[in-house]
């Protein structure tokens, strides 16, 4: 029974078989060995797409309806509403499972084999502080697994993996892997034992890189959409602040598909004719109606990479598809300040890992970044404060924990 180390990530997905003795990423796409975790709903041609082409779909305006970030979603009663989704009444629990068979078949295609088991990585914690929703989240991607046509599903922390695949590790050196992923944080500290990685503690929290998107653009975008300005009374002389709810929500990748609702577009209409700041709510209320959400999360994304390049100070989210020439100016000391306490909260939970472990952070002479998000700036600066004395690497940001998932499949596990 040939198994699939499946990366499903928040973000990007990726899938991993070992050949020849060494890991091998499959062409998700073609020429690609990660995809975006995206589905598009196709109204016009009733098919589902996937990845760069979902994302594709979304910019070009094909009717329809897109959808990202639902590994955020599992453990919550969302999951399990079977709800119209375009064409078809589906819960998303089958959406996401539709991905995971779309990723099985495309393994199966370039490589000849039956996938009927698969090893798919997990974060330490899909939610921080339930319990409840933690444990939940896993019988979802469990039955997910299921519903693709899996006969089989272990999983694998996420950060584990990574450390199966990270670089040479010096006998009795201890190794930190910071996996910050799309949606979550992990950390596993862990040691080489001859040939075998031995793992000493591994934590997470519920901080990632959709995360870092929401801040920036609840504190740089969603004002500028009426987010605090003020709405006059129907009645009277009075005025009352716009509710944030919807302003939130706009700012919140998986939430948006739920938005376009004929009350929300009667709300934002109304903003608009009765706001102290008109032309702000006239801006809510084009976003609601031609379904923008999900364009600004993107002009969001782009603009966070961008300030985070070298030498890159200053620069702007382009709003133009709101409206001609709107953008929003984004600065890196601006960067840094929304992203503050998420920094705060990423250093306590790996300080905390170093507690787990009873080790001192003196002690750790590499830290292994993971995940696109690890390579923000304010990432690298907190954990290059708290550990001066580590080599970094990065080389396999992207990819280290599907190369790890690809090892574990190899060893015929259960885990």
């Amino acid at each position: 029974m040939a198994t699939l180390g499946i990366d499903f990530g928040t973000s990007n997905t990726a899938a991993g078989v070992m050949v020849a003795g060494r890991p091998h990423l499959i062409s998700v796409e073609p020429g690609q060995t990660t995809l975006p975790t995206s589905v598009f709903f196709d109204y016009d041609r009733k098919i589902t797409t996937y990845g760069s082409v979902a994302n594709a779909a979304l910019i070009d305006g094909r009717e329809g309806r897109f959808m990202r970030a639902l590994k955020s979603v599992l453990g919550t009663p969302l999951m399990r509403e079977k709800r119209q989704i375009a064409y078809e009444r589906l819960t998303l629990i089958e959406v996401v499972a539709r991905f995971l068979q779309m990723i099985r078949e495309r393994a199966e295609a370039e490589t000849g084999e039956t996938y009927n088991r698969a090893i798919s990585g997990r974060p330490v914690r899909f939610h921080s502080s339930d319990d409840a929703r933690n444990a939940q989240a896993e019988v979802d991607l469990r039955e997910a697994y299921m519903v693709a046509g899996f006969d089989a599903v272990d999983f694998m922390f996420e950060p584990e993996a990574a450390a199966l695949a990270s670089g040479p590790l010096g006998g009795g050196q201890l190794g930190l892997i910071v996996d910050i992923g799309g949606g979550t944080s992990d950390f596993s500290v862990f040691r080489r034992e001859g040939a075998a990685t031995r793992i000493i503690a591994s934590h997470g929290v519920r901080v990632g890189g959709t995360d870092f998107d929401r801040a920036i653009s609840i504190a740089h975008v969603m004002p500028l959409l009426g987010r605090g300005a003020e709405v006059r009374n129907t009645l009277g002389n009075g005025r009352y602040v716009a509710p944030n709810a919807i302003f939130n929500d706009l700012a919140t990748w998986q939430k948006i598909p739920f938005l376009y609702t004929a009350e929300n577009r009667r709300m934002a209409a109304d903003f608009a004719k009765l706001g102290a700041e008109p032309e702000l709510f006239h801006r809510l209320k084009t976003v609601l109606e031609m379904e923008l959400g999900h364009d600004i999360a993107f002009a969001v994304e782009a603009g966070k990479i961008q300030i985070n390049k070298p030498d890159v100070t200053d620069a702007g989210i382009d709003l133009r598809v709101v409206e001609p020439e709107f953008w929003a100016r984004l600065t890196q000391d601006a960067l840094d300040a929304v992203l503050a306490e998420h920094a705060a909260a990423i250093s306590a939970c790996a300080a905390e890992t170093l507690t787990m472990a009873g080790v001192d952070p003196r002690r750790i002479s590499k830290i292994v970044f993971v995940g696109g998000s690890s390579l923000m700036q304010v990432v690298e600066g907190a954990m290059v404060a708290m550990f001066p004395q580590a080599e970094l690497e990065r080389t396999e940001a992207f990819t280290a924990v599907a190369d790890g998932l690809a090892i574990a499949a190899s060893r015929d596990l259960p885990l």
